[in-house]
């Protein structure tokens, strides 16, 4: 899997040395090296030298095409679905039409060749290197494909990304090596080495760092690679800036940026990941980062073979405090909290909002989550309809709640006729609003979309161009500005569907706060939908509705599968999200039990078969 990097006569540079080993889903093999200051770059090895097939969307995968000159393209992969066993049909847990799901049988699904994300690039670094600066921030921001910015299938690799890295490589070795404990911990007699004992320790140093690196032990000649590296920077620099060039290598290498599955047969025909491919599965999943010393004995000792073992280690990571950024990570994405910090309203008409409300109202929303899931019921229906919440001082005096003091978030009960559970937090009702005004539209689309997953199709081109929101000066209310906006011609069915979950959060405001009138106009937050079995009347109705509506549920399982799948589900994943979704109905909607089940899933135990990928 390793190159060596082209030999070259020009004087070597270690600043500029950059060894971009890229690798994108869309795209053929890319490995250059600028090496050693020389004026063009070395394009080492192909498609067929470098990269065995990992049906990773590549052209000859049936999967996107390499498009334009950022990697993007249009084309459609394989399903990679493997479906064995007996017949049978299963009802579905989101009120649709049935599936004819075998109980029995086996839906692997695709497993496209993943980039680390930016979340998951700064933990990396930081497992690596105790560097807590978060480097990969300055990378360009992922495309949001399944709305996780993890999407596989729209990871493409553009001159800046690869620039990019070289920095943050160069800058993050040059760091290390001023730490010595951290290089201490990979190979003891760094702090003490002589010029004799340089090169024995340098490949101690470069094993045990490459490894861990690499999430899986070196295979033959890779090590020795790095040392050719090493020795070739060596004749100009001292020993340490000499390992920082390796390191600085290593940090842009594929088998660093990308969690590659090569994976392995059982003994019944099956592709399964290796058992290092699995703990980074693992790892991944719940921490965003690599492998721990445990995991990696787990993967070294063939436990990982095991689903009850995986599942073990799966319970292991999630009980860690490490689980935690992650599942708010995955919030962020799922819930519009992400801008809030950075969130203006005018002063004028909003004198109590300020950018220090919009943090802690995410805030809120976070420490809410956090609870309940780990401390609390952990229960997603108790999360939707929960009868507090969680503030410091500054926030509930925002919200006009008297007796709470401090800087510390603690639990406070929110008044029971006007905020029920998380739907009704500042932090959503203030992300789903752009401008100075209610857009009941945006509101009721995000409930739909993000929360029940209803398929709302995009306005034709021909009108998409065209629309505005109404008018603020055009009638009192939002809902009087809407209801007339939305019976223009051809916008007036979507809009009988997207307005009236928006039309009963319209008792608050741009800024999160309650109001019974508008402009001195009574609110009417009254609705129906026939996703529900009954009307409703206000925020509350409103939300008691969708907690416990089947497709809620369903959906918030599919979500989490999407995340944990790193790719968009496509229809050949139904069954194998109901399947999940039925467990976590059994579970009795456990937030915590649904990640655990994932880990039991055909997609995640095993890979599909080469050609199906």
């Amino acid at each position: 899997m390793s190159v060596e990097p082209p030999a070259c006569e020009c004087a070597p540079s270690r600043g500029q040395f950059r060894r971009h080993w890229l690798r994108a889903p869309s795209y053929a093999a890319v490995a250059a090296a600028l090496s050693f200051g020389c004026a063009e770059a070395h394009l080492v090895g192909g498609d067929d030298e470098l990269w065995p097939s990992f049906g990773d969307g590549s052209p000859s995968d049936g999967g996107p095409s390499p498009g334009g000159p950022n990697g993007s393209g249009t084309g459609t992969g394989g399903s990679g679905n493997v479906v064995t066993g007996g017949t049978g049909s299963s009802t579905g847990a989101d009120g649709k039409a049935p599936l004819n799901c075998a109980d029995d049988a086996v839906y692997v699904g695709r497993a496209p060749l993943r980039r680390l994300t930016r979340f998951e690039y700064n933990k990396s670094v930081e497992a690596l290197l105790d560097d807590t600066s978060s480097p990969g921030n300055s990378l360009p921001p992922e495309l949001q494909g399944n709305g996780f910015g993890n999407d596989a299938d729209q990871q493409p690799i553009s001159s800046f990304l690869a620039e990019q890295y070289g920095i943050i490589a160069e800058a993050a070795a040059a760091k290390a090596m001023k730490n010595d404990e951290l290089l201490k911990r990979y190979a003891p007699c760094i702090t003490t080495a002589q010029s004799g004992d340089e090169a024995s320790c340098g490949r101690t140093f470069l094993e045990n760092f490459a490894r861990k690196a690499y999430r899986r032990p070196l295979e033959a000649g890779e090590l020795d690679s790095l040392m050719d590296l090493y020795e070739a920077v060596r004749t100009n620099y001292n020993f340490r800036d000499s390992l920082a060039a390796v390191v600085e290598a290593i940090l842009q290498t594929p088998d660093f940026l990308y969690r590659v599955e090569f994976g392995k047969t059982d003994d019944k025909g099956r592709r399964r990941p290796t058992g290092y491919e699995m703990a980074s599965r693992l790892s991944y999943f719940f921490w965003g980062a690599p492998p721990d010393e445990e995991l990696e004995q787990a993967a070294n000792d063939g436990s990982l073979e095991d689903p009850s073992k995986v599942l073990s280690q799966a319970q292991r990571l999630l009980d860690d405090e490490r689980a935690r950024p992650v599942i708010l990570f995955f919030f962020s994405r799922f819930l519009p909290i992400e801008g809030l910090t950075d969130l203006a309203r005018d002063p004028e008409k909003y004198p109590t909002f300020t950018p220090q409300i919009g943090a802690l109202m995410r805030k809120e929303t976070e420490t809410f989550l956090e609870y309940e899931i780990f401390e609390g019921s952990g229960n997603w229906k108790s999360i939707l309809t929960a009868p507090y919440s969680f503030m410091n001082g500054t926030l509930a005096a925002y919200y006009g709640i008297p007796g709470v003091t401090g800087d510390e978030f603690r639990k406070v009960e929110t008044d029971p006729t006007q905020r029920l559970g998380l739907l009704t937090q500042g932090s959503i009702l203030t992300g789903t609003t752009v401008s100075n005004f209610t857009n009941p539209v945006r509101r009721g689309t995000f409930l739909l979309r993000n929360m029940m997953c209803e398929e709302l199709p995009e306005p034709p081109a021909s009108v998409a161009a065209s629309i505005v929101p109404p008018n603020p000066e055009s009638a009192k209310t939002g809902r009087q500005r809407y209801a007339a906006h939305s019976e223009i011609g051809v916008c007036a069915e979507c809009h009988q569907v997207m307005d009236p979950p928006g039309f009963a959060l319209e008792n608050f405001d741009a800024v999160g706060l309650w109001r019974d009138q508008e402009n001195g106009e009574p609110i009417d937050a009254s609705g129906e939908l026939e996703l529900f079995p009954e009307p409703f009347s206000g925020p509350l109705e409103l939300v008691q509705l969708i907690a416990e509506s089947p497709r809620t549920h369903a959906c918030f399982a599919e979500k989490w599968l999407t995340f944990a799948s790193g790719r968009s589900l496509s229809e050949e994943d139904a069954c194998l999200a109901q399947k999940l979704e039925h467990k976590f109905v059994e579970s009795g909607y456990n937030v915590k039990q649904l990640l655990l089940e994932i880990t039991q899933t055909d997609a995640f135990l095993s890979l599909p078969p080469k050609e199906a990928q």
